[in-house]
């Protein structure tokens, strides 16, 4: 079993930002530009090293950015990220894995290819 990369959101906050990222268009513009500043904004702050969480240790690594591959590049609309939520929000506070919720509007990444 492979452990999360992030440890889980607080319920509180995963219902935050899946407030924000389904009804306000000045959260959604910032948290494109700059997702780590923007989940900062919400009262997100990242593990400190060392820290127990329901998945195990955080590594120093992880700890310090652990949000770090969230990046949006086009995010979803506002009513697919509502019809949605519960999926997201369950992602959200099991911490994330290989599995991170696709909040872009599924534009295939760059260099990959589905057969």
């Amino acid at each position: 079993m492979n452990k999360p990369l992030t440890a889980p959101l607080d319920p509180a906050l995963a219902d935050r930002l899946l407030d924000l990222l389904s009804t306000d268009d000045l959260f959604r513009e910032r948290f494109q530009r700059d997702h780590l500043a923007a989940l900062r904004t919400i009262g997100y702050e990242p593990p400190t090293p060392g820290q127990m969480t329901a998945c195990g240790e955080v590594s120093p690594a992880i700890a310090m950015e652990p949000f770090r591959d969230c990046k949006v590049q086009d995010l979803a609309s506002k009513s697919t990220i509502h019809e949605a939520r519960e999926e997201i929000r369950s992602m959200l506070l099991r911490g994330l894995n290989q599995t991170v919720p696709r909040l872009d509007t599924g534009l295939t990444p760059k260099g990959l290819i589905r057969k």
